[in-house]
């Protein structure tokens, strides 16, 4: 998965956009939004979807908490409704432990070379 948090330079993002920023099908995307009250995109006249860089935070939310954490969508539905904060910290903690990593790796083969 890209990191969706360096991709906040536009004010919408398309579903194929939004499918490939989380590594999954443009249907899980358009499940997700009906599953998931806090999503909420525009739609163009031609009915395409606009998401917004609030509706990415609420689908990395959703992506860690289902994708990462393995919880049920019912599950997921009730941390966001109940504990969002924690929730979006955590996400936060993890993806940032991931670039750190990332990085770590990339020097330790630089320093193979």
């Amino acid at each position: 998965m890209s990191d969706p948090t360096d991709k906040h330079d536009k004010l919408y993002y398309s579903i194929g956009e939004v499918a490939q920023m989380f590594d999954v099908n443009t249907s899980l995307i358009r499940f997700w939004e009906k599953e998931f009250d806090i999503i909420k995109p525009k739609k163009n006249k031609k009915g395409n979807r606009l998401f917004t860089p609030a509706d990415i935070k609420h689908f990395r939310l959703i992506h860690h908490l289902v994708k990462q954490k393995g919880y049920t969508l019912k599950g997921a539905q009730e941390l966001l409704k109940n504990n969002p904060e924690s929730i979006d910290k955590n996400a936060e903690v993890i993806e940032s432990l991931g670039r750190i990593r990332k990085y770590l790796v990339e020097m330790k083969e630089g320093l193979e070379d």
